[in-house]
């Protein structure tokens, strides 16, 4: 194993647009909603936080685009990541015919509620700083699909993308011929995933689990080392009404002789967890006695922490990212990585220092968290649920001391919405409700009833449209004037996060 170069290159941030006139030339081609965002208001000019992250826009291409949109709409017929039939036997099937190329490269396995896209963007940083050749596949993306599968650490091209649903989709469609139900959009993506990573090939895969575990169709790998990250209540009409029932299907992946690497889990969870893994002679590693996080600092642009690994302490690592959360995250992802390479078993050496600060310092994750403007500040977090709720109003409340935060939320039917605005409340003055455009989107009306029980009635404002939502959280957030440290947290749904992410120039 050796060093990464000495820098990381990182693109700045775009200088804000000099004048109003020179705002509103550069808009006249585009769509109004987003030229009365990005021109009709001061604050929203002004681009502020860490360098973007790795989020691909629409090629530039016509053709490209073109053909990537023809996928998009092929895969948009199959069932959608909500629709779900318990069994691996369509995805195994697949990689049968496909000659099963999970098995070309070792893997990191990741499931739990909250903390799993940014765990895995963690490890595969740390691999990649190690030079070795990652593939990683996580979901659900926030603006583009070609997000979910990565190769060295950034999303594959749209062009690849396209010729690999081109290379499986003749034995997609035999197996869709051979079973009772024809093959789900995630599980042609998770066929195209591994395919990918054949192909490339990839010296490790980091695989995020799309919900569950056991019957997941990620689950056709044996990840020689497994991640386990907080398990909460999320999805309960599916994996079960407690943590420990939860915990229940998350460990099916830990398989024989692996690795397993335990976030702080409650105690039910935690107590499913261990006895999964004695009957599969699995060695563990838990959050807070084999590994963990030392010490903890605000700093500018995010933290600086001491991690307790599974060799020892590491020791002034920086991480561009806010939040005691992200902390954790960063300790499991270590302890995950040393596991891969064996530290703390086949070697007693830590991992080298230098390179584990160079790849931390490296780690971004969009929309976790993300400052995507100043004067107010607009932070995207993809926090949707109560859990994931909890945690990132802590991190807004450390990280930024905002003196009047407007919360812009836009959720999903399906989850605890009560559950994620009673977590909010504290830290929000206003609240406005909107909806984004996905299928599973919760009407305005209906979560703005919810919101004002929460909040009441004064503290809720209402705009369906994501656009004029924006818009009204910037005016309320500028409302006590240029220097009086208001800020803006879009928040509620991946999708809300993804568009509103668009809207704001970003991708």
């Amino acid at each position: 194993m050796s060093d990464i170069p000495g820098e990381n290159d990182q693109p700045d941030p775009s200088d804000p647009l000099d004048s109003f006139d020179e705002i509103i030339d550069a808009e006249t081609t585009r769509d109004p909603d987003l030229a009365v965002i990005e021109a009709g208001s001061r604050t929203l000019r002004t681009q502020g936080g860490p360098p973007e992250a790795d989020v691909p826009a629409r090629p530039e291409d016509p053709e490209v685009d073109k053909a990537l949109r023809e996928v998009e709409a092929e895969l948009s017929t199959r069932w959608g990541e909500t629709k779900l039939e318990p069994s691996v036997a369509r995805i195994a099937a697949l990689m049968d015919v496909l000659g099963e190329p999970q098995r070309a490269y070792p893997s990191i396995h990741i499931t739990g509620t909250n903390g799993k896209t940014t765990t895995a963007r963690m490890i595969e940083a740390l691999l990649g700083a190690f030079e070795l050749r990652t593939g990683r596949y996580t979901s659900p993306h926030v603006q583009s699909i070609t997000e979910r599968v990565s190769l060295d650490g950034a999303p594959i091209s749209a062009e690849r993308f396209i010729e690999t649903y081109q290379d499986i989709k003749p034995y997609v469609e035999m197996v869709d011929a051979r079973q009772e139900y024809r093959l789900s959009f995630f599980e042609v993506l998770t066929g195209m995933a591994y395919a990918a990573f054949a192909d490339a090939p990839v010296d490790v895969a980091v695989v995020e689990v799309g919900m569950g575990g056991s019957w997941d169709a990620t689950n056709v790998i044996d990840g020689d080392v497994a991640v386990v990250t907080p398990i909460d209540l999320d999805h309960t009409d599916r994996l079960g009404s407690t943590p420990g029932e939860i915990a229940t299907e998350k460990a099916g992946i830990v398989k024989q002789d692996a690795t397993v690497i335990l976030a702080q889990q409650p105690v039910d969870a935690a107590q499913v967890l261990l006895k999964k893994a004695v009957d599969v002679n699995a060695t563990v590693a838990r959050e807070g006695l084999e590994f963990g996080v030392v010490d903890r600092q605000v700093a500018v642009g995010g933290q600086l922490m001491t991690l307790r690994g599974l060799g020892g302490e590491y020791t002034e690592v920086y991480l561009p990212l806010h939040g005691a959360h992200q902390a954790h995250n960063a300790a499991v992802a270590l302890a995950a990585v040393e596991a891969f390479f064996g530290v703390g078993a086949q070697r007693p050496e830590p991992l080298d220092i230098d390179t584990v600060r160079k790849a931390f310092a490296a780690v971004a994750s969009p929309g976790r968290m993300e400052v995507v403007r100043r004067s107010p500040t607009v932070v995207l977090d993809a926090a949707h649920n109560p859990a994931g709720a909890r945690v990132t109003a802590e991190a807004v409340g450390e990280a930024f001391q905002f003196s009047r935060l407007i919360g812009v939320v836009g959720a999903s039917g399906d989850k605890d919405v009560r559950g994620l605005l009673e977590a909010f409340e504290p830290v929000f003055a206003e609240i406005v409700v909107t909806q984004n455009s996905g299928l599973r989107a919760m009407d305005a009306d209906a979560l703005a009833s919810i919101a004002v029980e929460v909040f009441g009635e004064d503290r809720v404002q209402v705009e369906p449209r994501l656009p004029d939502a924006l818009e009204a959280a910037i005016t309320l957030a500028e409302e006590e004037g240029e220097f009086s440290g208001g800020g803006v947290l879009v928040t509620g749904s991946i999708y809300t996060v993804g568009e509103a992410r668009l809207l704001l120039g970003r991708g």
